[in-house]
């Protein structure tokens, strides 16, 4: 007997019917907006590379809240600019740091929304590294001191929660560092705060950008050695089942649109929440190509955000956030 051929019809779709068959949905409720904090008055300055991206001092910081409460956007990420710097980051750690003042003030103004709250020492040491630096006598070589570098996380960690933080961040990449997290905030009461790990951190071209912004370039060598390279796959899950099994409550993949693959690996293998940090360069090299009219600007930023959506992210950190909400709702 010759069967026939089974043929896929495709269906001529209106608008309506698209829709309705619509696979993968893209919603604000997706979004984390990252929010750059610094001291002073009657600051808003805006990042020359990241255009519609600003430094805000506190007390300029309550109108953002408000639009992107507004925009129905539920989390933001927030990083301090401290006006002092010194080898041990002690800005990162101090109970009225620009971190922990401002998380006690997006909480006073929005009791509602997440706050997440980026724990690293970068922006606050004098030398740009994510923990303490020690020199050898001998060879000059200066290096980073895993060990001793967490003592100071867990600090920092824990007076952001003090300070009421409903997520720690840590974006460090320090051997050990969910695990010292958690028994930390475990010891300081605040076993109910979970963890946002930033796993899989490549050390990647695409923080140009966001250095600029956080004022947190290393001031010699580079994050290499304990950043990942963007060539593993098998050390990304690696770094994957470490920060689960000390105790992360949710997992993220930062760049994120050179590691689709490595986001849907986590997506596949892992019963977390996974996140995508929709980084400072793919933000600004959208801005760049619109404001040349080389692309359309909001097709381009919902087709990459469905994208990170559609490979398996639970979550996304994207400067687009705003934006993206309002597009969402049909407006221009």
């Amino acid at each position: 007997m010759i069967f026939p051929t089974v043929r896929h019809r495709r269906l001529r779709r209106t608008s309506a019917l698209r829709s309705l068959v619509r696979e993968t949905v893209l919603g604000v409720n997706d979004f984390i907006y990252p929010i750059f904090v610094t001291h002073g008055h009657n600051i808003k300055e805006e990042i020359p590379s990241m255009p519609g991206v600003y430094h805000l001092s506190l007390d300029l910081l309550e109108e953002e809240i408000r639009e992107v409460v507004a925009a129905g956007i539920q989390s933001v990420l927030l990083f301090g600019l401290p006006e002092h710097k010194d080898a041990l980051g002690t800005s990162a750690y101090a109970a009225d740091g620009i971190v922990q003042q401002s998380i006690r003030a997006v909480k006073e103004w929005a009791p509602e929304l997440v706050v997440i709250a980026d724990t690293c020492l970068c922006q606050f040491t004098d030398h740009g590294h994510c923990g303490i630096v020690h020199v050898h006598e001998e060879s000059g070589i200066a290096e980073v001191d895993n060990d001793s570098s967490l003592d100071l996380l867990v600090q920092t960690a824990v007076s952001q929660a003090e300070a009421g933080a409903d997520i720690i961040a840590p974006s460090n990449m320090m051997d050990g560092f969910v695990m010292a997290i958690r028994q930390g905030l475990d010891d300081a009461g605040f076993s109910d705060i979970a963890i946002l790990s930033y796993s899989v951190k490549f050390s990647s071209a695409y923080y140009g950008p966001f250095r600029d912004a956080a004022h947190s370039a290393p001031q010699f060598g580079d994050r290499k050695t304990y950043q990942m390279d963007p060539a593993n796959v098998r050390e990304a899950l690696r770094e994957a089942e470490s920060d689960i099994a000390e105790g992360a409550d949710m997992l993220m993949v930062k760049p994120a649109m050179a590691y689709l693959d490595i986001l849907r690996l986590l997506k596949d293998k892992y019963n977390l929440p996974v996140a995508a940090y929709n980084v400072s360069a793919e933000y600004s090299m959208v801005k760049a190509a619109a404001a040349n009219g080389w692309i359309n600007e909001r097709e381009i930023v919902l087709e990459t955000l469905t994208g990170m959506k559609r490979a398996g992210a639970d979550l996304i950190i994207t400067y687009h956030a705003k934006d993206a909400a309002r597009w969402l709702k049909g407006e221009e």
